[in-house]
C-alpha cells in the first residue's frame, strides 16, 4: 500500500478527472469512486471508469443508490433541464440541476470508504 492514498469522487467530467491527474501526479494512490444515483445521464459513469483505468487508480468502485425518490431536479426527474436562460434568469432562486443533498451524501460515501 501507498505511503499517501486519496479518495477522489470521479464523476467522469473535468473537474474530477483533474482532480484525480493532479493527485495522481503527487504521488498519491488513488482510490476513485464513482455512483449510479438515479441520474438521467449516465454515460458519464463510462467516462469515469476509462479515467481511473488510464491513471491506474488502485481501485474503482461504483455504488448505486437512488435519489429520484427526493424528487425535484431535472438531473434525475423528467423535467426539462433550462437552455440559454439569461443572467436574470439564473441568478435567481435555486437551479432546477440541483440534487439535494448529492454531493453530501458522496461526501459520506467517500469517508465511508476512506
Amino acid at each position: 500500500m501507498a505511503d499517501k492514498c486519496a479518495v477522489i469522487l470521479l464523476s467522469g467530467g473535468v473537474d474530477s478527472a483533474t482532480a484525480a491527474a493532479m493527485a495522481r501526479e503527487q504521488g498519491f494512490e488513488l482510490h476513485a469512486l464513482s455512483f449510479r444515483y438515479g441520474q438521467r445521464h449516465e454515460r458519464e459513469l463510462a467516462f469515469a471508469q476509462k479515467i481511473a483505468n488510464y491513471l491506474h487508480a488502485r481501485s474503482h468502485k461504483e455504488i448505486a443508490f437512488d435519489l429520484r425518490a427526493i424528487g425535484g431536479s431535472a438531473l434525475t426527474d423528467r423535467i426539462d433541464v433550462p437552455k440559454r436562460r439569461s443572467a436574470s434568469e439564473i441568478s435567481e432562486g435555486i437551479p432546477i440541476t440541483y440534487v439535494p443533498a448529492r454531493n453530501t451524501i458522496f461526501l459520506a460515501f467517500a469517508l465511508a470508504l476512506a
